[in-house]
């Protein structure tokens, strides 16, 4: 370049008037080609330097540049290994490709060739393969815990989240719990499910909606890809009985309303606090948990209050407690917090409890929940009070959701004059 640029000189001086003039511009432009030459050979390093049988014979420790930012790196006991050299950010880093032995010249070049790519687009090889690892790590189990950990908080209480963590942990974390996230398939599913689908219909089916939900929370959150192989529409569907086909829907056991005068005579005979918490049940047709949870500061004025937190629908109900109800609660001792304690005064009763009493009673045929089906049953077959009215009483949501939005009262008068009716019919007496 540098003889170019000389001659070019003479010839125009020699020549003089307009070439004379045009000469500078030249000059520039000659210069110019020069640098940039220059440039290019410092930022465009030759690339293929290496060949196969200097790649095998090299023996002497260090490293030897194949170009690209690839290296053979050649250590003290004759190992031999590839490495990516880059500079991002002004910072100057080293990423081991792996040992020669696995890893040819070619896919050495190929895995260099990405790594340029990426630092190219600004992002670091070495910080994406640690996110890359991360994520293929991520188990089933760790992202099941998650996603009970992220969903907690809108979940109506701590039950919900137990059964959710003890369905997973019964049937799924002995088949898939310690596989990668990412690797689950739809034959993995199936392992889970095929053993209880026919047996414990309804729990599989929880199962299989819980499963989903758990790869659907790893998708969003980058440890897998693809459909998910849990869903049922268009996919499951095709390889495993309808649940309604496998097994009729099986209601609690109630007891005939017409009944439960005699039940509830029989059941002021027992004694013991679980006794006197499934009489409080059956006079205010409310669920286990929130009898054998209740506390006295819930109960002011004739009115039970269970906070939204233990409430099935997550919203606070109140309760009109009828003369009855009162004084069975004014009947009893105050051993702490809870109305029924357990054997131990800072716990409630177990859930068994209320169950115990109606085996000692042999009434092997009935259930506690039963008990709601058979105040239900009673208000429409024996009473005229609205449908609605009769729902709030067991604090159920209304499936009409537009209904719902314009019936913003909790019909409490209502329902007061519901239950009071209901004690007495429960004590054998008439109704006028």
């Amino acid at each position: 370049m540098a003889e170019t640029v000389s001659a070019f000189r003479k010839s125009t001086l020699v020549s003089g008037g307009i070439e004379n003039q045009s000469f500078i511009g030249n000059l520039v432009f000659l210069r110019l080609s020069e640098s940039a030459t220059v440039q290019s050979r410092g930022m465009g390093e030759r690339m293929g330097k290496l060949n196969s049988m200097a790649v095998s014979r090299t023996s002497a420790p260090g490293y030897y540049g194949d170009g690209g930012g690839l290296w053979l790196q050649v250590a003290r006991g004759g190992s031999k290994s590839w490495v990516f050299r880059f500079t991002l950010n002004g910072k100057r880093r080293e990423m081991g490709l792996g040992p020669l032995h696995t890893i040819g010249l070619a896919e050495a070049r190929a895995r260099a060739l990405e790594c340029r790519k990426q630092v190219l687009d600004r992002k670091d090889p070495i910080e994406l393969r640690k996110l890359a690892q991360a994520r293929d790590a991520m188990t089933f189990d760790q992202c099941a815990a998650a996603y009970i950990e992220a969903h907690r908080a809108s979940w109506r209480n701590a039950t919900h989240a137990a059964q959710w963590s003890s369905t997973l942990s019964t049937y799924a974390s002995p088949v898939i719990g310690a596989t990668p996230v990412a690797a689950v398939d739809t034959a993995a599913v199936r392992r889970v499910l095929r053993p209880i689908w026919s047996v414990k219909t309804e729990t599989a089916s929880r199962l299989r909606g819980r499963i989903e939900s758990v790869l659907g929370w790893a998708t969003t959150s980058g440890y897998r890809s693809g459909d998910n192989p849990a869903r049922w529409r268009g996919h499951l569907q095709n390889l495993l009985a309808a649940p309604s086909k496998v097994a009729k829907v099986s209601h609690h056991a109630a007891l005939p309303w017409q009944d439960a005068p005699a039940l509830v005579t029989r059941l002021r005979g027992c004694e013991g606090l679980a006794a006197r918490a499934l009489e409080f049940l059956l006079l205010t047709a409310a669920r286990s948990g929130e009898v054998r949870l209740a506390r006295w500061q819930e109960i002011s004025d004739g009115i039970w209050t269970i906070p939204a937190d233990r409430m099935k629908a997550g919203r606070e109900h109140r309760v009109p407690l009828s003369e009855p109800a009162v004084a069975l609660l004014a009947s009893l001792p105050r051993m702490g917090d809870y109305i029924f304690p357990g054997a131990r005064y800072e716990s409630p009763l177990s859930d068994m409890s209320l169950t115990a009493v109606l085996r000692r009673m042999d009434r092997h045929d009935i259930t506690v929940h039963g008990f709601r089906s058979t105040f239900r049953m009673w208000a429409a077959e024996a009473t005229a009070y609205p449908r609605e009215v009769c729902e709030h009483a067991l604090a159920h949501s209304l499936p009409d959701k537009v209904e719902a939005a314009y019936q913003r009262s909790d019909l409490f008068e209502k329902r007061a004059g519901l239950m009071r009716d209901w004690a007495g019919f429960t004590n054998d007496m008439h109704i006028n």
